[in-house]
């Protein structure tokens, strides 16, 4: 059974609706929940709900194949039969005005799955029918066989436009959820709020769960994943498996440090690698391992805390200069830098970074490596994606960058990549099947003697 609940647009309640319908579903069952799209921070809410790890499906990373492949990958380790998937922005929203690469409904295609709509009801009735009406002949291969009715006045105004969308787009109404300040959720700059972040949140989830058992047919949607079919036929890897030799490496996750796909680490532990977890922000020192990997988060709103571990600032510093590989994506290249907005960091690269009021970067990116680094071979191309507030300051040295950005910003002038030793560290986010040499790469560095 599968299901992909997209939007008519961002800002239309996806995410709560999405994570509320996750847990509700996890009552009955096990729930395997996934997210559309480069996500880091929504995949925290129905990992919370469901108590099973979200996983990412993206078509400007992967092939349908991998798709299907990643897909049934998180079934299995779950093991679960069925699998719920929120959408990334409007429903075919993508990086091009009229392809699919990119958008939620590429991602329903390659499944074959069937598509409920949430749409924004304030103020509708009979122009939600059109709207829906516009969604499903726009591509008649999309499979949408249902529609969430959110912020509805009342239950007047939710059954007048159920009557509407059901009588003249002809498609099922199997909910509608009310005004209510219980299904809110914190923002910031790049998005929510991490749900690891505030304890507050478990709760909150609960009460979306509560709130969709109350307002959404749970069996007319069960009923419409069960009709989803079969799988189309197709499937390619996730990741290159190459490494025989067992590395131990040193993941950084604690609340500062938490964007990271759920496939790399998995990558990193089928090329042989034991993941050990540490925080940068609690203990004294990187623990003993071969390797470090510094995923993205919110360095920024911990730089106090981060300067104050002197300690663990010197020993990350130490491990570089022992020519130990490290890499840092975005938050983490900021956290190896001499400082963030004046507050000091590990200093193993000589410049210092700071926070803006603007996004500087807010795109998919593609990248050439421009020579050897310690995940791809010179020469070859990988597909990332960008989302920062934050700028480096390159005062000083003359940085050496690892690659060539062709698509995006990177640090400055198209290129992104500061490499020093066997650190490298980029504000490119990348996943595992959009650069297939990631972790085999990485976890070979990693066994070299030094």
């Amino acid at each position: 059974m599968r299901l992909v609940l997209a939007g008519t647009g961002s800002a239309v309640g996806k995410t709560t609706i999405s994570t509320g319908i996750m847990k509700a579903l996890s009552h009955e069952q096990e729930v395997q929940p996934y997210k559309a799209g480069p996500d880091y921070i929504d995949t925290t809410y129905h990992t919370m709900a469901t108590g099973n790890i979200s996983r990412n499906l993206d078509s400007f990373f992967m092939s349908d194949g991998q798709i299907r492949e990643a897909f049934e990958r998180g079934l299995k380790i779950s093991n679960s039969k069925v699998g719920v998937i929120e959408g990334v922005r409007g429903l075919y929203e993508g990086i091009s005005p009229t392809g699919d690469v990119g958008n939620t409904a590429s991602i329903a295609k390659a499944l074959n799955a069937p598509v409920v709509l949430i749409l924004n009801s304030r103020s509708l009735v009979k122009s939600a029918a059109a709207i829906v009406i516009g969604f499903k002949t726009l591509d008649p291969t999309i499979r949408i066989e249902g529609v969430i009715l959110n912020l509805v006045k009342n239950r007047k105004h939710y059954l007048k436009t159920k009557e509407a969308v059901e009588k003249l787009a002809e498609t099922p109404v199997i909910g509608g959820i009310p005004r209510d300040d219980v299904i809110t959720v914190e923002q910031r700059h790049l998005g929510l709020v991490p749900a690891v972040e505030r304890e507050n949140i478990k709760r909150n989830i609960e009460d979306w769960g509560r709130v969709m058992e109350e307002n959404i047919d749970l069996d007319a949607l069960t009923s419409i994943m069960k009709g989803a079919g079969k799988l189309p036929e197709g499937r390619e890897p996730l990741f290159q498996q190459e490494n025989n030799r067992k590395v131990k490496m040193g993941i950084a996750r604690d609340e500062v440090f938490t964007f990271y796909y759920q496939d790399n680490l998995e990558a990193l532990e089928d090329n042989n690698a034991e993941l050990v977890y540490f925080s940068p922000l609690h203990d004294e020192e990187v623990p003993d391992v071969d390797g470090i990997y510094i995923g993205g988060g919110y360095p920024e709103i911990f730089a106090r805390e981060l300067e104050a571990n002197r300690a663990m600032r010197s020993s990350i510093n130490k491990f570089h200069q022992e020519a130990r590989p490290i890499y840092a994506e975005c938050g983490g290249l900021m956290y190896l830098t001499r400082s963030i907005n004046q507050h000091q960091m590990c200093d193993v690269f000589g410049y210092d970074s700071h926070m803006t009021k603007k996004p500087q970067a807010l795109s998919y990116v593609i990248a050439r490596a421009a020579q050897d680094n310690i995940i791809i071979p010179e020469g070859e191309t990988f597909h990332g994606h960008e989302f920062h507030y934050s700028k480096l300051e390159l005062e000083g040295s003359k940085p050496k960058f690892a690659f060539d950005i062709l698509r995006g910003r990177g640090v400055t002038d198209s290129m992104d990549g500061l490499m020093s030793k066997n650190t490298l560290a980029s504000y490119v986010h990348t996943h595992v099947a959009a650069c297939p040499t990631f972790a085999s790469r990485l976890v070979k560095t990693a066994a070299e003697d030094y």
